[in-house]
């Protein structure tokens, strides 16, 4: 099967497609067909080997052999089934996350069906499903399970029209807040339609001198801290950063002694529940799914260069099925 493997941390062009076994599902593992993927700003900082402490996890000097396939996210049809199988068949158009061990940058996945996986509905895509996978389920942890967001509570969402900011926004408004929303001039009419009532654009104006009091911070890409946004922040209110998780993870502890504004942090690893809501909502079509760009599995270097540059709005989907145009 054709897969893309990096050897070594460092720029895109680590990135290489190689021909490797196609893998045997065993016990309760299913054989997934991957039909789409992702590149997220994660997986390019696993790429770089960054965070540092991160190394840790996916290896030292170089990625750990477990983890050299890229690709968290994943929308495909199962071809082949373990003989302790029970919930899926051949056939099943299933979506999920293939948490840290990651390996869907390539044709075929092998995962226990107890693992991050649900089935696709019938009126989305792949790569609809492939989109919505991480973005949504970390929105859901952080809003619904770390800031426990009510009714009526107000809500800033920091990057929110990348893939995580995207389906805050929403989830956020389903939830009954009211939202605003922190992103480049170019993107605010995006933002506001996915129900922001008030959009700042970073660019020419500072959300920290508006006037405005939050019970919750969602920064979803690592622009703010705690220390800038505490003072836009209700007394009781919640900070939730996506990223620096060794600091924010000690402010976490710090601040739940003080009983007033905290810090809450966190991974999202089992996302069962919320896949669950997320393809309810995807049924129902009251998910609006944001897919900047798509690429075939043969310029996937070429889609980490672009998320690396910063400017992604929503997803960019790796079409694995597909093959590259002329001189791609």
């Amino acid at each position: 099967m054709r897969a893309v493997m990096f050897d070594g941390y460092g720029p895109p062009e680590v990135l290489t497609e190689v021909e490797l076994p196609t893998p045997e599902p065993r016990a309760d593992q299913v054989l997934i067909r991957v039909h789409a993927t992702t590149v997220t700003t994660a997986e390019c900082g696993m790429r770089r080997g960054e965070p540092r402490w991160g190394r840790v996890v996916i290896g030292l000097r170089r990625p750990r052999r477990s983890v050299r396939v890229l690709g968290l996210e994943f929308a495909g049809e199962v071809t082949a089934l373990g003989p302790r199988v029970r919930r899926l068949r051949v056939g099943d158009r299933v979506f999920g996350f293939t948490s840290f061990g990651a390996g869907a940058n390539a044709e075929y996945k092998c995962l226990s069906e107890r693992a991050s996986i649900s089935t696709i509905p019938p009126n989305v895509t792949y790569a609809q499903a492939a989109a919505t996978v991480d973005g949504f389920t970390t929105a859901w942890h952080f809003l619904r399970d770390l800031a426990d967001l009510q009714p009526g509570q107000k809500v800033l969402v920091i990057g929110a029209s990348g893939s995580v900011g995207t389906y805050a926004v929403q989830l956020a408004g389903r939830l009954g807040a009211t939202v605003h929303g922190v992103c480049s001039g170019r993107n605010a009419t995006l933002v506001a339609s996915l129900g922001a009532s008030r959009v700042f654009d970073y660019t020419v104006e500072d959300f920290t001198t508006s006037g405005e009091r939050y019970d919750v911070v969602f920064d979803t890409v690592g622009r703010s801290s705690f220390a800038r946004c505490r003072a836009v922040l209700t007394p009781r209110g919640r900070y939730l950063p996506t990223t620096g998780l060794v600091t924010n993870s000690l402010l976490t502890l710090g601040t739940a002694l003080s009983g007033g504004r905290r810090v809450r942090a966190g991974m999202s690893v089992r996302k069962h529940a919320a896949l669950a809501a997320l393809r309810d909502l995807l049924a129902e079509g009251r998910l609006q799914v944001v897919i900047d760009r798509s690429y075939p599995m043969a310029e996937i270097v070429e889609a980490h260069r672009y998320v690396d540059a910063g400017h992604k709005v929503g997803n960019v989907v790796i079409d694995v099925r597909r093959e590259a145009g002329p001189g791609g």
